[in-house]
């Protein structure tokens, strides 16, 4: 009986001694040179839970802001199992995001992205750049998307004033997915498309989760929203193939058979590459143009100015084509929009917009930055006040005389930056613009309960709704 007793004591001893030296290794990283300040929380866990506390929309996250109090613009802490640094250093960004090329991300968003994926693959990456480059630059949205954002943005809004209200974020969401997937997929079966369109309003909120794929989890639902959707689209593009219907231009693209190209990709990679690339359109430009209307709702100068801006490009037209659809030149002229736009990215521009894995030891000051530990850079020079004068306020004046093109700057990151630069930004751009032109038709106003509920976790609210009504339509003739 001692020696059981005895044996039993030996093996619990290891035990703490092991649990006591994992903990300590969890706690302190190795590293070959000095890690940034931190803390990295609980094992596994990490400071997982703080980090997603709720927090105001419009300002860094609470974590974040007590983080930098402490430690400064760089820290290191443990994030949903794995190894982070966070940076609101700008030229630190900057240079990770032009020599680093691996995407960041927790395995919850590798999982659903796939482990293997076309964004991920070096090989791959080139060629998909150049194929959304072709798709969604300037001469390619002038060309094939402008007339589609503009009759689907008048159909929808117009409908939204019929009914008295309507979600910004989720009519956004439908112009969105409609004019990409008609010029992706070609015209779909109603049922195929009615089943589509219901899998991206079931998709789960937020990215960032733990990587548990079990019953119950957000990543279980994540992976179950994936695989359906993945099962829609390849049997969509099987059927059209066998049939010999028409596919959309960009899934001609894919295939290698617009513009004599010759190179292609397997049926695999061409629907992964197609559900990847309505996920993050449907993930981010909704939710910006949903908190801009909100940011526009808030200040009625704003607003008068949009509505003089918009009512102008409405009676520079013949009388015969007012209810023609906007042109490029339209579209270019709208210089207060931009102003508009530009002031709201800079001020939703809460989370991170660079993601990368550290794919070699970097050096920082006196810091090492570890090879394999995922660097996420917020772009806190948005708040800088010695950039920006009262950098709270929403002022899209500030941004007069500047050019208002430009997605990157030194002091304007809110599409990421380097290799990963967010190829659907001039698209995002177009699709805002094109919904507050005929939006600024009518006189609305976001309901009360929308602008008082104003805390989210890193991303904006599902719940977006405004009041209006197409018997308050603004006179073209007003004088405005």
């Amino acid at each position: 009986m001692v020696e059981v007793y005895e044996l039993w004591t030996v093996v619990v001893s290891l035990t703490l001694v092991m649990l006591c030296h994992w903990i300590y290794q969890w706690k302190n990283p190795k590293c070959s040179g000095k890690l940034p300040p931190g803390t990295m929380g609980f094992p596994i866990i990490g400071e997982t839970f703080k980090f997603m506390k709720p927090h105001d929309a419009f300002q860094l996250p609470e974590f974040v802001k007590k983080k930098i109090l402490r430690y400064g613009p760089l820290f290191r802490t443990s994030l949903f199992g794995a190894k982070v640094i966070i940076s609101t250093d700008i030229g630190l960004n900057m240079e990770v995001a032009k020599t680093n090329h691996v995407p960041g991300m927790p395995k919850s968003l590798a999982r659903l992205f796939g482990e293997n994926n076309l964004f991920v693959r070096k090989e791959s990456h080139k060629h998909v750049r150049s194929l959304t480059t072709q798709f969604l630059g300037s001469q390619g949205l002038k060309l094939r998307m402008m007339q589609d954002l503009d009759l689907l943005a008048r159909g929808h809004i117009d409908l939204g004033a019929s009914n008295g209200s309507l979600d910004v974020k989720e009519t956004a969401s439908k112009i969105l997915t409609e004019s990409l997937a008609k010029k992706i997929m070609g015209e779909m079966e109603p049922e195929a498309a009615k089943e589509l369109a219901l899998c991206w309003r079931d998709f789960p909120k937020g990215w960032f989760r733990f990587s548990w794929n079990i019953p119950g989890t957000g990543v279980y639902r994540m992976m179950k929203a994936r695989k359906r959707m993945m099962n829609i689209l390849k049997e969509t593009v099987l059927k059209k193939k066998a049939s010999g219907e028409e596919l959309g231009e960009f899934f001609k693209m894919l295939f290698g058979e617009m513009e004599g190209k010759a190179e292609t990709m397997n049926i695999e990679d061409e629907i992964e590459y197609i559900f990847i690339f309505f996920l993050i359109a449907n993930e981010a430009t909704p939710s910006v143009l949903a908190a801009t209307v909100k940011l526009i709702s808030d200040n009625p100068k704003v607003m008068q100015e949009l509505t003089r801006e918009h009512k102008r490009i409405v009676r520079d037209r013949n009388d015969k084509d007012k209810e023609a659809s906007l042109t490029w030149e339209d579209y270019k002229s709208m210089t207060f929009t931009q102003m508009v736009i530009n002031e709201s990215l800079r001020i939703t521009s809460t989370v991170p917009t660079v993601f990368r894995i550290i794919d070699h030891e970097f050096k920082f000051g006196d810091y090492t930055i570890p090879a394999g530990w995922i660097f996420m850079g917020y772009p806190n020079v948005h708040f800088n006040p010695e950039k920006y004068d009262d950098p709270l306020a929403f002022n899209p004046w500030r941004w007069k005389e500047k050019d208002l093109t430009a997605i990157l700057s030194k002091t304007f990151i809110p599409f990421g930056a380097g290799s990963r630069l967010c190829l659907g930004a001039d698209f995002a751009k177009l699709l805002m613009a094109t919904f507050i032109h005929h939006l600024c038709r009518y006189r609305w106003s976001m309901k009360t309960e929308t602008t008082v509920l104003r805390r989210f976790i890193l991303m904006f609210p599902g719940g977006s709704d405004i009041q209006i009504s197409k018997d308050t339509e603004v006179d073209d003739s007003a004088g405005y």
